[in-house]
């Protein structure tokens, strides 16, 4: 996947998980959510046998992205202690 594929389907990811998760946010706080997440839940997926994020489609890796920023994001309340 491109740069610019990373992008967008971490700034849709990164928007969707702060949908689910009630987070607010900017883009680039959306972008940067989204990547990280999608290298997370590729590296969750992976590790539990699944494919990850990568030579998938763009469905797959947008969904791997999703779950990925969600658990980020659970990760960051929970050690800020932010409670929503």
């Amino acid at each position: 996947m491109t740069w610019l594929g990373w992008i967008v389907i971490g700034g849709l990811a990164g928007l969707i998980a702060k949908a689910i998760m009630k987070e607010e946010g900017g883009l680039i706080k959306n972008i940067i959510v989204g990547i990280l997440g999608a290298l997370l839940g590729g590296w969750l997926f992976e590790t539990f046998g699944a494919d990850g994020f990568g030579d998938a489609s763009w469905v797959w890796s947008l969904l791997v992205a999703v779950v990925g920023a969600v658990i980020l994001i659970w990760i960051i309340r929970l050690v800020t202690g932010k409670k929503d």
